[in-house]
């Protein structure tokens, strides 16, 4: 998806970008391991240096592999000698199923599945990442599929949690192992649900049922800050004030939100920025 199914790739030079990423950048540990795998491509003859392009950070190909995971998982699928993720959409796309089965990718496992409005009452703190049942557990305190929709007979036993992508007035969805397979190609939800909605939009599916709260937009950067900056100052430990919705501020928002009688979902809000700024 980030190169817009391989149109554009970035045009930077990734020797360049990850030399001058492991001079100045923030992580130059992770540059200097980049760039080293970087040059081995080249001795192996997989392209040519002028040729490697990429984005600023060194990711490159169709699918926007960093050099340590091309190392590790670029297949040359079309037999021509080279593992091309660059112009061979063939070694691009089986280079990245290779990479999903290594993190653990189920063949004929769903990613997820939406599911029906959560029942009043419904204990919203259990929308963590972190907490997993079985579908079944989950069925049990009223998860409902919506009508039409099963799944595979075994897969009621399997790991899953429960995601709010827009908290508590947004869509949900339970998300199986193959979701986490999807977080270890790009830790993001926002990403991973993406590209399970797409790959069922390729089969005829992946329309959201759910109604999303159109009204509620996304916090800026600033505003998160502002968010996290906020809930420490009123004793509840968000972290680093860096604008990173992680897990820490995601128990913060809870608590918070505990304390104000609201859903627990740990969704930012403008609503409860400016609650907790006294607005």
């Amino acid at each position: 998806m980030e190169s817009n199914f391989g149109a554009f790739q970035g045009n930077n030079s990734v020797i360049r970008s990850l030399a001058t990423l492991a001079y100045e950048g923030r992580r130059p540990a992770f540059a200097q391991a980049q760039l080293l795998a970087a040059l081995q491509i080249i001795q192996h003859g997989d392209i040519q240096a002028d040729q490697m392009k990429g984005s600023w950070a060194g990711a490159m190909g169709q699918t926007q592999f960093i050099p340590t995971t091309y190392n590790t998982h670029a297949v040359d699928f079309d037999g021509d000698g080279r593992r091309d993720i660059w112009n061979s959409p063939s070694d691009a796309l089986a280079s990245t199923a290779h990479y999903l089965q290594s993190s653990g990718w189920q063949k004929g496992q769903p990613w997820g599945v939406e599911v029906q409005p959560l029942p009043s009452g419904f204990d919203y703190s259990l929308a963590d990442g972190g907490v997993r049942k079985s579908v079944a557990e989950w069925l049990q305190l009223g998860i409902e599929l919506p009508p039409g929709v099963s799944l595979p007979a075994n897969v009621d036993q399997l790991s899953a949690a429960l995601l709010l992508p827009a908290g508590y007035r947004g869509p949900a969805f339970l998300v199986l192992d193959n979701f986490r397979a999807i977080l270890k190609y790009n830790n993001s939800s926002s990403y991973a649900l993406a590209v399970g909605l797409l790959s069922e939009r390729f089969g005829g599916g992946g329309v959201i049922r759910g109604s999303w709260p159109k009204d509620e937009l996304p916090l800026s950067r600033s505003q998160r800050i502002d968010l996290q900056t906020a809930l420490s100052a009123k004793g509840y430990d968000a972290g680093n004030a860096d604008g990173i919705i992680g897990a820490n501020t995601r128990k913060a928002i809870r608590a918070a939100q505990q304390a104000l009688g609201w859903p627990a979902d740990g969704y930012p809000t403008v609503k409860l920025l400016e609650s907790l700024q006294g607005r």
